[in-house]
């Protein structure tokens, strides 16, 4: 090895090395394998799969006016919460998370999403959610 230094912000190693037999020089990267685990209702665990919480939102936001960048800074919190939780995190605790982000966000997308995570089966089921989301937001603002 000649050289050694981090990169990527410190999440890899870069490496300069030589090869003893023929002299010629080549460069490898390690980096740490961060493994971040979902835990199921079943309690199977599962590798987090930041693809499916960005799939989510996106149905939830179809034709809605929110940025892709929105929702790739809505799929970065949630994987930081899941880093920032020992590497673990129930699938109950990352839907209540979304949820949380997507009230903020935009409420039909929050809407959307609620009535399939919380497996919404008739209108009562939307009214009831409805009727939580208007009494824990604020009223707007008139012109």
């Amino acid at each position: 090895m000649i050289d050694s230094r981090l990169t990527d912000e410190g999440a890899a190693i870069r490496r300069r090395r030589e090869c003893l037999a023929c002299g010629r020089r080549y460069t490898t990267f390690e980096r740490f394998e961060d493994v971040l685990m979902v835990i199921k209702r079943s309690g199977d665990r599962a590798p987090f799969d930041r693809a499916k919480i960005v799939h989510g939102v996106l149905a939830a936001t179809k034709n809605r006016p929110v940025s892709d960048d929105q929702v790739k800074s809505l799929a970065d919190e949630i994987e930081e919460l899941v880093r920032g939780d020992s590497g673990e995190v129930s699938t109950q605790a990352l839907g209540v998370a979304v949820l949380d982000r997507l009230r903020a966000l935009d409420e039909v997308a929050y809407m959307r999403f609620a009535s399939v995570y919380k497996g919404f089966v008739d209108l009562t089921d939307f009214e009831r959610e409805v009727g939580l989301l208007v009494k824990e937001t604020a009223p707007k603002a008139r012109p």
